[in-house]
């Protein structure tokens, strides 16, 4: 697994875990955030290596489903990528505590 893919799905999770179930939320945390092996998964849950396996790449495609529907994290990004160039701009120095108090908000 990439570290893009990880990157990517804790974004994805953070954004969306609440449209999971809390099976799907716990599977997801362990395996993406706490970097658990689905062995230690499925010890933890007792059940299958496949259904953890089964679980988290069905979960993993509906995280994805939701961003294409929704684009929570997609603007994120974007709200960022702007942040970062306004920070660049020659502005006044009040220009620079909003965008700090913007910042503050994501």
């Amino acid at each position: 697994m990439t570290l893009d893919k990880t990157n990517r799905m804790n974004y994805l999770i953070d954004f969306y875990q609440e449209l999971l179930t809390p099976k799907q939320r716990n599977y997801m945390s362990l395996y993406y955030l706490d970097d658990f092996s689905l062995g230690e998964i499925a010890d933890e849950f007792e059940v299958s290596r496949q259904a953890v396996y089964d679980n988290i790449k069905r979960t993993e495609a509906m995280l994805e489903q939701y961003e294409e529907r929704l684009g929570l994290f997609a603007k994120y990004e974007q709200r960022k990528l702007l942040l970062d160039q306004l920070k660049q701009l020659d502005l006044p120095s009040e220009a620079h505590v909003t965008i700090a108090a913007l910042e503050q908000l994501e």
